[in-house]
């Protein structure tokens, strides 16, 4: 069977479209299958795999007719009116249309593109114009064709087997099976070679297809570089290629810039692997990878993309660049096919792609990078994982140095400002630019493998280096940004290292001391090699510094730092080892000059040359014209300071040192203990009781057990001269107890002389010699300790007064012992003295004036029992005043023991002033009442105290209410004390009942008892003897 004969056949068939139709019909026509298969192939192709691929496959001729030719293609569309039908027309420059061009067209498996550097692989691509036309004509400059879904249909309905076929697809034919020539048409517009005229179905929006290809030409024009133009209409798209490898496609939006980086080559027979037969023809690979950037090649964030091979396919990446690669495809070029070649492709892929880095301006390599996250595709995957290992073997990082580096040699400083990068680009290999350590490249960086270094790295790396201090300081300033960040990063600072004024570079700046202007002046001009000591170099301090911990320091704080103290301290030991110890003497002097006054009795270890040429602390040492020398005893061991030093030192700095003008005062706050190197420190600090109650301040004069014992007048007069020691003297505390005991004045003690002045002391002490007198005044005598009263301030004042008064070679009055006695006993009462510290004498003075062994002796307590005692073995304190006038009222009956004020010797506890119960205490004695306990032995006659005549006008001279009760009136008093009978004048019973004898002596004493008017008991006997107002007041 053969093709119905057209009406009229064309005269030019240049295609032989002819035999074409008729070898398809033949097949037809043997196996109604195949038309049943070609009809669902084309369906598949146009409902499947290109359906949405009209101006791709469109432009993908026009590559390559363009590349054919050698030219640069042109594409252009147009939609065209005529008779009620819109065409869209797609002429396109280059080859024109071929006869294996025309039996492509029409075949749906083969291609007449089998050249190197063709697009197509198929001859499927075509089939994408069915999505828009059932009667697509191509018209060429070399003859033209047509196809037609209406005469294939046609020529199908007289086949009855084919047409059953075609009825069972609802009448529908496969359109690109049977092509026929075109005998006349409309050419190709001028300049073009090839036209496809695309009539478009009714339901087709002829506009909204250009607005989807124009959305497609830019993309398209960079994917195809056998094309530079695309028109569509009235608007343009123009392809510009750069020597640089950028390309620039120009469109009505404006410009769009793409750097590119392209490799080529063929494959292997090992890399084709399973690759079909057409495939194996096609053996040369291209890959290129476009990177979008801006017009000054920064580059430009990359939207979600896909593969482009080199048109767009299903396969989506997310790369920061496009690939545009000749890869396996399925045959509707959709997606890849997996293999042996497409792994070799992506492999030259991932080579290619490690040298786009390098052709960006350093500080915009980073954006290369694929930013770690999932991949959108699996191809997509499969491109990271060669791609991160790509980058990290090539040199693309900027170092720091201005040199490119691998990743795997790279370091990262994490937040380094530009001026740390600068410092340590030589410093840290591998170290890149300023930049890369921001927080927003970390991920990047990361996934490259490249180190990141904290401040703690940081700092690691700086161990063992060595630089100016002005570069140290640069890089602190570069360093507070980090400083500034979160405490723990500042905490990794902490090992930063510090360079020194000794040439030195610790690890560290805790403990460091930063100098001040005035110590960096001094550090300029004198050496600093101390052990222990770490100042900063002056050209090094920076606020960083002190916020890692060292410490702001003038003069004053080196003065007292621990390692001076100490280099101080030992330094004599040095020098006798055999050490240097001149620049630590020159340092200290210039400290001490600036630093000025202070607490510091270290100073004075410094050691000094004296004449002798010998060094010796500085307190060993005088001022060549010190008045000091004029009293010192020629064994004081001091020396004179050498005049090489005192003549070039202030004598103010000398002084503070410790070198000795005059006598010098120890000023120490709250002592804890007697360690201050003083003569007899510790004999001071026990008997102010130190450990108990330690004094709130020492103000002590130094040296005073070097005075000779002849001078010390000459002395005394010295320390006056000075106002500290003046102070020192006159003030409470060592000095005072030292001079009172250890200084001489005719050949004893201050303390054992007393002024002529000092009466009450006659006995106890001998008055200062006439000669001392001469030569020192009163005031230098007082306050050198020289007795001027009894007093009695702690317990080795009353020990010294006891063993006075036991001293039988002194001629001590009874009334001298009285008022020891009494002194002694306030003092326990006060607290100023501990009577259970002090032992109590083996001897005492009894109130006969003589001094009677302690065993025999008593406490007389109570008045009455001196008429029963032996006074000559009885102790009592004096009364306060004894002629004071009383203001006491009569003593209630019954008032007992309750001895009145002044009593002599009425001293219990509980009577005031008291003082008895505290010296029997202190001497460690019985009382006297319990001794010389005594009772009435007769009864006695009571009477009203009013009832006696001289008792009722004694009362009324005196002015005083006449006691109540009775009073025990005896002719005589017998009292038996001690199995032995004594007469008495008067008597107090254990019940409180007094009792006097008929005398003037009883009755007054009684009186005086009883109105609690003790001391005025001889002034009511005289007035019972003239009971006048001329006997009071005569």
């Amino acid at each position: 069977m053969t093709e119905a004969a057209p009406a009229q056949e064309p005269v030019v068939d240049p295609f032989d479209t002819a035999r074409l139709r008729e070898s398809v019909l033949l097949a037809w026509r043997s196996s109604p299958t195949r038309f049943r298969e070609d009809a669902n192939s084309e369906d598949d192709l146009r409902f499947g795999g290109y359906r949405d691929r009209l101006l791709v496959e469109l432009a993908q001729n026009a590559a390559d007719a363009a590349v054919e030719a050698g030219i640069g293609g042109t594409l252009r569309l147009a939609l065209i009116s005529a008779d009620g039908v819109t065409e869209l027309r797609a002429a396109n420059t280059g080859t024109p249309l071929t006869a294996d061009g025309v039996a492509a067209l029409s075949a749906l498996r083969a291609s007449a593109k089998r050249g190197e550097t063709s697009v197509g692989r198929f001859g499927v691509g075509f089939a994408a114009v069915l999505a828009v036309s059932e009667e697509p004509a191509v018209i060429s400059s070399t003859g033209s064709v047509v196809f037609s879904a209406a005469r294939t249909g046609a020529i199908v309905a007289g086949e009855p087997a084919l047409a059953a076929e075609s009825a069972e697809r609802d009448h529908t034919v496969p359109v690109l099976r049977l092509v026929w020539p075109v005998e006349s048409a409309e050419p190709p517009p001028a300049g073009f070679e090839t036209e496809v005229r695309l009539p478009l179905r009714a339901e087709v929006d002829g506009a909204a297809v250009l607005s989807a290809c124009a959305e497609q030409a830019a993309d398209l024009l960079l994917a195809l570089p056998g094309l530079v133009r695309i028109e569509i209409e009235d608007r343009s798209w123009r392809r510009e290629d750069h020597a640089d490898g950028r390309v620039t496609v120009h469109g009505p939006a404006g410009p769009r810039h793409w750097l590119c980086r392209r490799s080529d080559g063929v494959l292997t027979e090992d890399e084709l692997g399973e690759s079909g037969a057409e495939a194996r023809r096609r053996r040369r690979w291209s890959v290129c990878w476009a990177l979008p950037v801006d017009a000054d090649g920064t580059p430009e964030p990359q939207a979600a993309d896909r593969l482009h091979a080199p048109t767009p396919t299903d396969d989506l990446l997310s790369l920061p660049a496009r690939l545009l690669a000749t890869v396996p495809l399925e045959a509707d070029r959709r997606r890849v096919r997996p293999g042996t070649a497409l792994d070799a492709v992506l492999d030259r892929a991932a080579q290619t792609y490690a040298e786009l880095p390098a052709a960006l301006a350093p500080d915009r390599r980073i954006a290369v990078v694929p930013a770690p996250g999932f991949p959108r595709s699996e191809l997509d995957e499969v491109l990271r994982d060669r791609l991160l290992p790509a980058l990290r073997e090539a040199a693309w990082l900027p170092a720091a140095t201005g040199a490119e580096v691998t990743a795997r040699r790279a370091v990262v400083i994490e937040d380094g400002t530009p001026e740390l990068i600068e410092l340590l680009a030589e410093v840290i290999p591998g170290l890149l630019s300023a930049g890369l350590g921001e927080a927003r490249h970390t991920a990047v960086l990361s996934a490259l493998g490249v180190r990141r270094l904290g401040p703690a790295e940081v700092v690691a790396e700086l161990s063992g280096l060595r630089r100016e201090p002005r570069w140290w300081r640069r890089l602190y300033t570069a360093l507070v940004p980090i400083a500034e960040g979160p405490a723990t990063r500042r905490d990794e600072l902490g090992a930063l290292p510090v360079p020194l004024v000794d040439g030195r570079t610790v690890t560290g700046p805790r403990d460091v001391l930063l100098p001040d202007p005035e110590l960096a002046a001094l550090t300029e001009t004198t050496v600093v090699d101390v052990t222990g000591l770490r100042i900063a170099h002056p050209d090094a301090v920076h606020p960083l510094l002190e916020t890692l911990g060292a410490v702001r320091a003038g003069p004053v704080d080196l003065l007292d730092s621990d390692p001076v103290r100490q280099a101080v301290l030992i330094g004599l030991d040095e020098a006798e080892a055999g050490g240097e110890v001149t620049a630590l003497v020159d340092l200290v002097l210039g400290l001490v000059a600036r630093a000025g006054d202070g607490p510091r009795p270290w100073l004075a270890s410094l050691p000094l040359p004296a004449t002798t040429g010998e060094l010796r602390a500085a307190d060993e040492l005088m001022l060549p014209d010190a008045p000091l020398a004029s009293v010192l005893d020629e064994d004081a061991g001091l020396g004179v300071l050498a005049a090489s030093v005192a003549d070039r030192i202030p004598v103010d700095v000398l002084r503070r040192v410790g070198v000795i003008s005059g006598f010098s005062v120890l000023t120490v706050e709250s002592p804890d203990g007697p360690d201050h190197d003083l003569a007899d420190e510790e004999l001071w600090w026990a008997d102010v009781d130190g450990d108990a109650e330690p004094p709130a301040e020492l103000i002590a004069v130094r040296d005073l057990d070097l005075v000779a014992a002849h001078a010390w007048p000459a002395a005394l007069r010295l320390l006056r001269a000075e106002p500290a020691t003046w102070r020192a003297v006159r003030a409470p505390g060592y000095t005072a107890w030292w001079l009172a005991r250890y200084a001489s004045l005719a050949g004893r003690p201050p303390r054992q002389w007393r002024l002529p002045s000092a009466g009450e002391l006659a006995g106890l002490y001998d008055p200062v010699p006439e000669a001392v007198l001469a030569e020192t005044d009163e005031e230098l005598l007082v306050a050198a300790g020289v007795r001027t009263e009894l007093l009695i301030t702690g317990n080795a004042d009353a020990v010294e007064l006891l063993a006075r008064l036991a001293d039988s070679e002194l001629s001590v009055s009874a009334g001298t012992a009285l008022r020891v006695h009494r002194a002694l006993a306030d003092a326990v009462a006060a607290g100023l003295i501990d009577a259970a510290r002090i032992d109590p004498p083996d001897s005492l003075r009894t109130l006969t004036g003589a001094v009677a062994a302690a065993e025999d002796v008593v406490v007389l307590d109570e008045p009455w029992l001196l008429a029963v005692g032996d006074p000559a073995s009885c102790v009592a304190v004096a009364e306060p005043d004894p002629f004071a006038d009383d203001e006491g009222g009569p003593r209630q009956q019954g008032a007992g023991s309750q001895v009145a004020p002044g009593d002599l010797g009425s001293l219990r506890a509980g009577a005031e002033p008291g003082g008895a119960v505290e010296l029997a205490e202190l001497l460690d004695l019985p009382f006297a009442s319990d001794e010389w306990a005594g009772r009435v032995a007769e009864p006695g006659r009571p009477i009203d105290w009013a009832a006696h005549d001289g008792i009722a006008r004694v009362v009324d001279l005196m002015g005083v209410r006449v006691p109540d009760g009775v009073l025990w009136l005896h002719e005589k008093l017998p009292v038996r004390s001690r199995d032995v009978e004594h007469q008495v004048p008067w008597w107090v019973d254990e019940d409180g009942g007094v009792h006097a004898a008929d005398t003037h002596e009883g009755l007054a004493r009684a009186l005086a008892w009883r109105l609690d008017r003790w001391s005025q008991r001889h002034l009511i006997a005289a007035l019972l003897i003239e009971s006048t107002a001329v006997g009071l007041l005569g």
